[in-house]
């Protein structure tokens, strides 16, 4: 499974990263046909976010943190110019907690809800 990292870059930006979580085909309870399952490690629980706006100044992120897209689409932009969407089933691992950060901005209509996954 891809997903993208944002992560702080040696200038003290951000810059985006790609990476994989392994998936491992597994039977996972009788009846159900085996499945890819992955692990998405997490330290504090997972928080639901809805709102009607997703537009930022740039900042850090404030935890390491999976974001899971649900409904809407956002756009990022790192500091190196960089711009990724993300919509729906997309992952993104958010690592850049300290220098200049990222901007988020929400594109299209709202409400945008995500699920974010301390790490």
């Amino acid at each position: 499974m891809r997903y993208t990292r944002i992560v702080r870059g040696d200038d003290g930006g951000s810059v985006f990263e790609d990476d994989r979580i392994p998936l491992d085909e597994r039977h996972v309870a009788d009846g159900v046909p085996p499945m890819a399952v992955g692990g998405l490690p997490s330290a504090a629980g997972v928080l639901f976010l809805r709102s009607a706006e997703f537009d930022s100044a740039p900042h850090p992120a404030p935890r390491r943190q999976w974001v899971v897209m649900l409904r809407g689409t956002i756009e990022v932009e790192v500091t190196d110019g960089g711009r990724r969407r993300f919509g729906p089933g997309d992952m993104v691992f958010v690592d850049d907690t300290t220098g200049k950060g990222h901007v988020t901005t929400g594109i299209g209509p709202a409400p945008f809800e995500a699920l974010f996954i301390p790490v």
